[in-house]
């Protein structure tokens, strides 16, 4: 998140990057950084799992991002996994916003994307998407809590309206809250699509 974020609300990249890659990264004159600092209305924040970092136990023997990242992820055994494989962990959307708000000074804050992809091999499944429901009363319940700890989050969009194509997945994942039958375009609204309105009713 740094290496977008520092440059536009501090000045300059990471400290730990600038420490790990050297003349790799570009550097900044001072009218650069003055162009740059609050240059962004808001900080728009996709966010979908958590991960926990830990320092490895050997250099990587390979190159590239990974390799310059040097941090090893896991999850913990108790943490619930969606189809994509992704942990769902509420407090650490929460965490996560708090973190945001005390490095960048309190900024205006939107959560841009924030869904699950679910097993639904057919309609019958995926209108019962207890899974889904769950995830994003969890989610929307942290970033309630967030907002409660004077987190500045104005606004939530959950990922995404109806089933579409996922990048290298295709049309195997489904995120939507409303099913789509890619044969005929029928769309259905999904248990969650019914949460969520009643959600948006109560204002949270």
């Amino acid at each position: 998140l740094g290496w977008f974020c520092d440059p536009i609300w501090i000045g300059d990249y990471p400290r730990v990057m600038r420490d790990s890659l050297g003349d790799r990264l570009p550097t900044f004159t001072k009218e650069e950084q003055m162009d740059l600092l609050g240059s962004s209305d808001f900080l728009g924040l996709n966010h979908y799992s958590t991960l926990l970092a830990s320092a490895p136990t050997e250099r990587p023997t390979y190159g590239g991002y990974w390799a310059d990242i040097n941090v090893n992820f896991s999850n913990l055994k108790s943490w619930k996994q969606n189809a994509m494989g992704w942990s769902i962990v509420p407090d650490g959307c929460r965490e996560m916003l708090k973190w945001i708000d005390k490095r960048y000074n309190h900024p205006l804050i939107y959560m841009t994307e924030n869904g699950s992809s679910e097993p639904e091999p057919d309609l019958e499944s995926a209108i019962q998407d207890y899974g889904r429901r769950d995830y994003f009363e969890g989610y929307i319940r942290a970033c309630r809590e967030a907002i409660r700890e004077n987190v500045n989050l104005k606004g939530y969009f959950a990922w995404s309206l109806m089933d579409n194509f996922e990048w290298q997945f295709g049309y195997e994942q489904r995120f939507g809250i409303c099913y789509v039958d890619f044969e005929t375009m029928e769309r259905t609204p999904k248990l969650t699509a019914k949460f969520y309105r009643e959600t948006i009713r109560a204002n949270g």
